[in-house]
C-alpha cells in the first residue's frame, strides 16, 4: 500500500543548479531523491512546492512523495539527513492526506531577497547576499513595490524561457526595509514565474538607486514587456523562505528568516 509523506528541507544552493533534475550537473531534487530512495530500498520520485533556481537558497523547502515503505517519520528524517550532503538538511516529516501535494496545495509562497549595500562586498557571506555597490534608499523601494500588490499581469517580470500558461499572479504583500546590516525584500504570493521575484528586485534597484522614479514602475507593469524592466537581480541573496497550506493538512506553515538576519 502506498503511503504520502510530508517533508520540509532547507538548503544552501551555492553547490547546486537548482532544484530540477539536470543532465550532468548536482540538484537539490536529485540529491533529495537519491537520500529518500536509500531509506526506503525503492525509487522514490518528489514534487516540491516551488522550483528555484541555480544559488538559490531555501529555510523551507516544502516537498511531497508516495512510498511503500513502512518507516516512521523519525526513520525519513535520521535516515535521509545520514545520507544528503551537509548542505541539504530536512528539517522534519510527516504523513500526509492522500490527497497533498506541495505543489498544486500551495496557497502562499514567501521569498526573502538580501541586499548587502556597502562599499566593500562580505567575504564571509559570499554567495549568500547580494552585493549592491551603489547607495540605496531602501524607503523608496518599499514605497514604488507597493504598485505590485494585487492581482496583475506580471508579464514584464518574468523570465523569456518562462513555462508557465498565464503571466496573472497576485501578491499579497512586500515589503523592503533595513535589517541589521542589509536591505531585505520580503515578497509573498499565491505563486511566481521564472524569474519573477528576481526580475522585481532588479527594477526596484534602480528606484532606490535614484535612475528611476516609482511611476516607471507602474509603466513597466502595464506595459507587459520584460525588455522594460530593470535586470535579473542576481540568484545570490534569494531564499524561499515558506509556503503557506490549508489548515486541515495541519503543517506548521513556517516561515523562516534567512539565518544572518
Amino acid at each position: 500500500m502506498r503511503k504520502k509523506n510530508v517533508l520540509a528541507v532547507a538548503y544552501d544552493g551555492r553547490a547546486y543548479s537548482g532544484w530540477q533534475i539536470q543532465n550532468n550537473t548536482s540538484s537539490i531534487q536529485e540529491m533529495l531523491e537519491t537520500a529518500l530512495s536509500k531509506v526506503a530500498n525503492h525509487p522514490v520520485i518528489v514534487n516540491c512546492a516551488g522550483r528555484t533556481d541555480a544559488g538559490v537558497h531555501a529555510t523551507v523547502q516544502i516537498v511531497s512523495f508516495e512510498t511503500t515503505a513502512e518507516r516512521m517519520p523519525d526513520q525519513w528524517l535520521l535516515g535521509g539527513n545520514a545520507n544528503l550532503p551537509s548542505d541539504i538538511r530536512i528539517q522534519w516529516v510527516r504523513e500526509a492526506n492522500n490527497d497533498f501535494h506541495a505543489r498544486f496545495k500551495a496557497l502562499e509562497r514567501h521569498y526573502c531577497y538580501v541586499i548587502s549595500n556597502t562599499f566593500v562586498a562580505p567575504c564571509m557571506l559570499r554567495k549568500l547576499v547580494t552585493w549592491h555597490i551603489r547607495p540605496l534608499q531602501a524607503e523608496l523601494m518599499h514605497d514604488a513595490a507597493q504598485l505590485l500588490v494585487g492581482q496583475h499581469d506580471f508579464s514584464s517580470f518574468r523570465s523569456s524561457h518562462c513555462q508557465a500558461k498565464t503571466a496573472t499572479r497576485k501578491i499579497n504583500k512586500i515589503s523592503v526595509k533595513y535589517q541589521r546590516d542589509f536591505i531585505v525584500l520580503n515578497i509573498s504570493a499565491n505563486a511566481f514565474l521564472h524569474h519573477m521575484v528576481r526580475n522585481v528586485v532588479g527594477s526596484l534597484l534602480k528606484i532606490g538607486e535614484g535612475v528611476k522614479q516609482k511611476p516607471w514602475l507602474q509603466t513597466v507593469l502595464d506595459a507587459k514587456d520584460r525588455r522594460l524592466a530593470g535586470i535579473t537581480a542576481p540568484a545570490d541573496g534569494l531564499y524561499l523562505t515558506g509556503i503557506i497550506y490549508p489548515d486541515k493538512y495541519n503543517l506548521p506553515n513556517e516561515i523562516i528568516k534567512p539565518p544572518m538576519l
